[in-house]
């Protein structure tokens, strides 16, 4: 008796790490029915875009993917076969009925709340019939739905253990596409930490769109960092992303206390400028911002910064951007990402008075991106002649070389065995580029092997 032939799956994911979880969650709904997943969507028996809606250009990127993912539907039906394409993620929360509309080859749309009810919504597609458009906002009950085990590969994972947010900055959807703060139990997010490092997973990132705000069962973020610090085999913690305002003392004590701890924070300020930041509903001023970075500095002394900038806010003066580039001065940041003011439909900054022409937008950010590239080939040319331990991950691009990362989460190449990948490893590091660090074994015995 042959065997039932393989579904092939095909997810593309936009945006966030949040969104890269999800979509190895959905693999995981999906595989007891038979789905595996393929690299190239021609050909697939089901596409699953799961999209995010921070900025407008990805969104119309979604709509422009969505054109030919119906051409190679086209094409499958031309031979007898049926491909499903599904739309998941926040734009699918924000714009489900539209989606349908607008492009009618899109057999469901699923928000991000509600990706466990895929193989329910699968079977209405596949009949014709009953809702296609699912866009709960019951973030418990979706994981009381997904499956106890995840299939993972390599030493890295992400594990979301908030989601949602009530801070409402006027410039973001999340609050409307993720809905309001909640946090997992504990307990669920230590037993699958402990499922992950059984699978030989070293180093987990703690997901939600504001992570140090998590309070399930009334704990907090450091509380639950220190559980997860005890269980055998995982050796690293990082979390993100992160608000100023919910930057308790408990959670920079850990930072001083905890090796598991990685020493890189991403904690974004978007503006130097405390109108901007008050006209963004941020509830921090620059200057609290700067304060809160030295006593975390405090704790931790060789932690690296990072951050996020929003350039061309409505209202920004000269002033207000030269504010920004000040505050990068003095904090100076190891990375950061930064992007122009983008209008998002239904929030209160879209319409705003005083929008900024999209020259000057253009021209402010090439400036504040070179003061931050500069400031990123600083710190990495800092490294040069120290050494790192390293977790490899991954052979490298390279005959012979392996890829890690450092505790301050830059790429390391090194020449070296896959046997090496899963331990962490000193490297004497001795050259730094913008994005990478490269170096040599150091001689000193492997720390940890799995």
């Amino acid at each position: 008796m042959s065997e039932t032939p393989q579904k092939r799956l095909y997810i593309k994911t936009y945006g966030c790490q949040m969104n890269v979880y999800d979509s190895e969650r959905m693999t995981d709904v999906l595989r007891p029915l038979g789905y595996g997943v393929v690299d190239d969507p021609e050909g697939a028996d089901l596409v699953v875009l799961n999209t995010c809606h921070i900025r407008e250009k990805a969104t119309e990127k979604v709509y422009s993917e969505l054109g030919l993912i119906k051409q190679m539907k086209d094409r499958k039906a031309q031979t007898g076969g049926k491909m499903t394409i599904a739309v998941a993620g926040c734009v699918a929360q924000a714009e489900g009925q539209e989606i349908m509309n607008r492009q009618r080859a899109v057999d469901l749309v699923v928000g991000p709340q509600a990706y466990h009810q895929l193989p329910e919504l699968i079977a209405r597609a596949h009949r014709a019939s009953g809702e296609r458009l699912a866009a709960d906002f019951a973030a418990d009950e979706k994981f009381d739905a997904l499956p106890a085990e995840r299939h993972v590969t390599g030493v890295t994972a992400f594990l979301t253990v908030q989601e949602g947010c009530d801070k409402f900055c006027t410039f973001c959807v999340v609050p409307y596409t993720r809905g309001g703060e909640w946090s997992r139990p504990v307990n669920d997010i230590v037993e699958e930490a402990k499922r992950l490092a059984g699978a030989g997973v070293r180093e987990v990132t703690l997901l939600g769109q504001n992570v140090n705000a998590y309070d399930g069962d009334g704990s907090t973020l450091a509380k639950l960092v220190r559980q997860l610090a005890k269980i055998d085999g995982l050796d690293r913690i990082r979390y993100t992303t992160s608000h100023p305002r919910d930057m308790g003392e408990d959670l920079i004590e850990a930072h001083g206390e905890l090796p598991q701890l990685m020493p890189y924070l991403h904690l974004p300020v978007q503006a130097g400028s405390d109108k901007i930041l008050k006209a963004m509903n941020r509830d921090h001023t620059a200057e609290s911002y700067v304060r809160l970075i030295e006593r975390i500095r405090a704790a931790r002394p060789d932690i690296a910064m990072s951050g996020d900038f929003i350039v061309g806010f409505p209202g920004e003066r000269d002033g207000d951007f030269e504010k920004t580039l000040e505050l990068v001065r003095e904090v100076g940041f190891a990375s950061a990402f930064s992007f122009k003011y983008s209008r998002r439909p239904g929030t209160p900054a879209s319409a705003m008075p005083g929008q900024v022409d999209e020259a000057v937008k253009a021209e402010r950010l090439d400036r504040l991106n070179q003061l931050l590239d500069d400031q990123q080939r600083a710190f990495n040319a800092s490294q040069v002649g120290k050494t790192l331990p390293v977790l490899f991950e991954k052979a490298g691009r390279h005959p012979g070389q392996i890829v890690g990362r450092s505790p301050y989460l830059q790429a390391v190449h090194v020449s070296g065995g896959e046997h090496l990948i899963g331990t962490i490893v000193p490297v004497r590091i001795e050259s730094a580029a913008k994005m990478s660090l490269a170096g040599v074994l150091a001689n000193e015995p492997v720390l940890e092997t799995a």
